[in-house]
């Protein structure tokens, strides 16, 4: 082994590097002319030794056929299978052309003399500026392309696999109290010559008395609705999953009403969302613009308010992780409401405890 104190190469291994601080194995190979690292994640020799043999075999697997493809070309072809949404689609292929008129060599070099620091120093550039959110998006846009050129043997690895994203910054999440919320519901109710102030009502009222998010709501049936057995049976939208909610006595007489009179398939609400009628309501009454997504927030908030257990508030909100996004998300309500609990636990006896009478 021929060490220089900080890398040791190991002998009748051509490639194989100890890191002496760590004791981890890198492979340094040179192929076609160029020269590639990888850390091989790993202190013990012979592993490393394999790891080493499979890393040659990568690279030899590179389909030199395509070796001039261009950075561009590969976006096209990653172009031409995005799925989804039309207005996503529209901003990813928006994205693609941004990458291909402006990244340096993009329609002529070849991919595989792009470095890691060609694609830093292009986002640095054109979104170093922007938030997080955008940042990310140019960056996984750009990963996954260079991904599907790594399955179709153009490169050997990417040059965007070690970029990080950045942290986003928690958001402000304005919430509504429960008396506002009422009164903007009675506000929409109360707006006579809108044909669909009932219904908006109606579906801003069980947004906020269920929990339920606007997909949810839209898609519920009277046939999910159970009223002798006290449930209801939502479709969770990102998973597909069902799960049953109770008819909270908040919103019982509301969910009796919707359900008077419809047939088994028929919709619950006739609207998809109420987004513009509560836009409206927030400026007649001069209140903070509240998405419909802040009153599920109100009701999580509230519930946890009342002392309810996090892991059925999670449980009600279809989450499968025991509360742990709810704790996560809210502990800005968690503290003063501790606080509140901590404070039952006193010396004396609680108010509601009836003495009593010893034994004669």
């Amino acid at each position: 082994m021929n060490s220089n104190g900080v890398w040791t190469r190991i002998k009748r291994e051509h490639g194989l590097y100890r890191y002496n601080p760590s004791g981890q194995f890198f492979a340094r190979v040179r192929f076609k002319g160029k020269l590639y690292r990888r850390r091989l994640g790993t202190d013990d020799l012979e592993y490393a030794k394999r790891k080493l043999r499979e890393f040659r075999n990568d690279l030899t697997r590179t389909d030199h056929t395509k070796g001039n493809t261009s950075f561009a070309a590969v976006l096209d072809n990653y172009a031409s299978t995005l799925r989804g949404a039309e207005s996503e689609l529209a901003k990813k292929r928006a994205l693609i052309e941004k990458i291909k008129a402006t990244f340096f060599g993009a329609q002529t070099l070849p991919l595989r003399t792009l470095k890691p620091s060609q694609v830093e120093a292009w986002l640095t550039k054109y979104y170093g500026k922007n938030g997080a959110s955008s940042y990310n998006a140019a960056l996984t846009l750009i990963r996954k392309a260079l991904d599907l050129a790594v399955a179709d043997r153009i490169l050997v690895e990417s040059p965007a696999a070690h970029l990080k994203y950045r942290k986003r910054e928690d958001p402000v999440r304005i919430t509504p109290g429960f008396e506002q919320f009422q009164q903007i519901v009675a506000d929409i109710r109360g707006q006579r010559f809108n044909a669909d102030s009932e219904a908006s009502g109606d579906f801003l009222e069980a947004m906020g008395l269920l929990g339920l998010g606007q997909a949810e709501l839209s898609g519920l049936r009277r046939r999910d609705v159970d009223l002798q057995n006290g449930r209801i049976f939502v479709k969770r939208q990102k998973t597909g999953k069902r799960f049953p909610i109770p008819v909270y006595p908040q919103a019982r007489d509301l969910i009796e009403r919707l359900c008077q009179g419809k047939d088994h398939d028929e919709r619950l609400f006739p609207i998809d969302n109420a987004r513009k009628a509560l836009g409206n309501a927030c400026k007649r009454l001069k209140f903070p613009h509240f998405s419909q997504r802040s009153l599920r927030r109100m009701f999580i908030t509230r519930a946890i308010e009342k002392g309810i257990d996090v892991k059925v508030i999670a449980a009600w909100q279809g989450h499968r992780d025991g509360g742990k996004l709810i704790l996560d998300t809210y502990s800005h309500v968690r503290a003063p409401h501790s606080q509140r609990m901590a404070a039952l636990l006193t010396a004396e006896e609680p108010a509601n405890v009836v003495p009593m009478r010893s034994a004669s």
